[in-house]
């Protein structure tokens, strides 16, 4: 806990950054804080817009979808308390609690879902996942054009939600379950803008937590929601969100027992930790890759790309660089995505053998860049890659810089800060950018069509005809063997094509206090801290 000066001061920071914000309510008259770090700053908050984890992670204590995913990974009741399919599967009926109310005491409806799934749509919003969550509703096409109400989502009465699909689509229950979808309140963002999403007085939300306090770069305090439907289920007063970007500020700020949990954990300190029980570490469905703004010359010549990825020892990545907390990565899908027969996707990849060498191999790497029309690099430009520095990042980079060298590339690096870096990558400002990808759901889609053409998360603006032809089909047929082909056969083209490049699988590691109770991770990447409590 800081002072009561300390704390007053900070108050005062958060009315000076955000007019007129709430004057926070002291932890001791709430409950219990928590106080933990899984991020800086949030690029944003508004459920539609966020892409990031960090921002999901809190995006999902202070709102609430439809549906959840409980302590298990399975899919549970949300804001609905029941929910049903028509026997085609095209006809989604969601059932609403009684009495759900907003962070401010006002109701909370069905038509308040109907008002948040179009504005996903809504072409000036400019949502990245739009196209990811709702393309399979129908009328999706027109409104994301901007004919918004023909969006096939409507309320019949104030506890009824009903959504009608175009195909028929067997994860839906997980779509409603994922943060893009969670509510806003209409009259709140048409009175503020989008400065709704920043200022604690105007950030309307349902989810078992609302947000108090904000200073940017320093700190978010979520406390308890007395709205929420649960709340008796809540046992903590507050979380305090503290936005730290440098590891070894987290890390002294976790031995000094000012924060009980962090999620980046100094990368020098790992080998001191492997036998410390508050050193975890867990496996998530994700991959750490590179993008390829494949709009530029010459990174638009797919041998160029491809001879970068021959030229990668992922075993020596995942396993030196990374201190074996990562697993090297030849495929782009890797484990833990399930198939249409719920086996592993990952299994049936390139008829069962791996797309990447798990060593570089030079030989092959030089041979592309010779096709490419570079011998021996000769007559490349400099190449430019951008990255943010946390965790292992910077040193994958210096390492890029080496491997590529071997063949007679020559990169530079730029280090950007985390709030810039991400709409940086999205706008395609760049050559070649650090990536990753953590499953939303475990239905493969949700990382594959991340490269189809109109995708807001198609960070390297990759367009190829024959992989959105295999993703629509995938999107529009009913037959689970069809649709598996289609979706192996879409990440065949990717590969092919060296639309990105693969480095290693994703693990999840962290450091929490033994003092923290009822808190769990998901296979997603995230921490649930909303049923957490703190021993004495």
């Amino acid at each position: 806990m800081k002072k009561a000066l300390a704390i007053l001061l900070a108050a005062a920071m958060a009315v000076t950054a955000f007019g007129g914000a709430a004057t926070p309510v002291m932890a001791e008259e709430t409950g219990k804080e928590l106080s933990v770090q899984v991020g800086p700053n949030p690029e944003t908050l508004d459920p539609a817009l966020n892409s990031a984890v960090d921002g999901g992670n809190m995006i999902l204590h202070v709102f609430e979808c439809l549906l959840t995913v409980d302590q298990e990974g399975k899919i549970a009741p949300g804001q609905a308390e029941s929910w049903e399919t028509s026997e085609d599967g095209l006809t989604w009926t969601f059932h609403l609690r009684d009495g759900l109310k907003w962070s401010d005491g006002s109701d909370l409806t069905a038509n308040d879902f109907v008002y948040s799934w179009k504005r996903v749509c809504d072409p000036e919003v400019a949502a990245p996942y739009a196209d990811t969550v709702l393309s399979m509703v129908k009328g999706f096409d027109e409104a994301i054009e901007g004919n918004l109400d023909a969006l096939a989502v409507s309320a019949p009465d104030d506890k009824t939600l009903v959504v009608e699909l175009s195909s028929a689509c067997s994860y839906f229950d997980s779509l409603a379950a994922f943060a893009t979808l969670s509510p806003v309140q209409q009259a709140t963002i048409e009175a503020n803008g989008d400065a709704w999403a920043v200022d604690p007085s105007t950030f309307v939300s349902n989810g078992p937590f609302m947000i108090t306090e904000w200073v940017p770069s320093s700190y978010i305090v979520t406390e308890k929601n007395p709205n929420y439907w649960n709340a008796d289920a809540i046992k903590l007063g507050s979380i305090r969100w503290n936005l730290i970007e440098d590891s070894n500020a987290a890390y002294s700020a976790y031995q000094n027992g000012e924060i009980l949990f962090i999620k980046d954990v100094p990368t020098e300190e790992i080998p001191s930790l492997s036998d410390n029980p508050e050193f975890h570490v867990d496996p998530i469905i994700g991959t750490y890759y590179l993008s390829y703004n494949t709009q530029v010359a010459p990174l638009d010549n797919a041998k160029v790309r491809e001879a970068l990825n021959l030229a990668i020892d992922r075993e020596y990545v995942a396993n030196t660089i990374m201190q074996g907390t990562y697993s090297p990565a030849q495929n782009f899908m890797g484990p833990g995505w399930k198939d249409t027969d719920g086996s592993d996707f990952m299994s049936k990849a390139n008829n069962g053998e791996a797309y990447l060498p798990l060593n570089a191999d030079l030989d092959a790497a030089k041979a592309a860049l010779e096709e490419a029309g570079y011998p021996n690099g000769e007559g490349l430009p400099v190449l430019h890659y951008v990255t943010n520095d946390s965790g292992y990042h910077k040193a994958v980079a210096e390492y890029l810089q080496s491997a590529w060298s071997e063949i007679g590339v020559t990169l530079e690096v730029e280090i950007v800060e985390w709030a810039s870096f991400t709409p940086m990558r999205r706008n395609g400002e760049y050559e070649i950018a650090r990536n990753g990808w953590v499953g939303d759901y475990s239905d493969p889609s949700n990382m594959i069509e991340l490269f189809y053409s109109t995708n807001g998360n198609n960070d390297g603006k990759f367009n190829n005809a024959d992989f959105d032809a295999a993703i629509d089909l995938s999107r529009s047929t009913l037959d689970p063997a069809e649709r598996s082909t289609a979706l192996h056969q879409a990440e065949d083209i990717m590969m092919a094509e060296s639309a990105n490049c693969p480095v290693a699988y994703y693990n999840d590691f962290w450091m929490q206090s033994e003092k923290i109770t009822g808190m769990w991770h998901s296979a997603y990447g995230y921490w649930y801290f909303m049923y957490a409590d703190i021993a004495e």
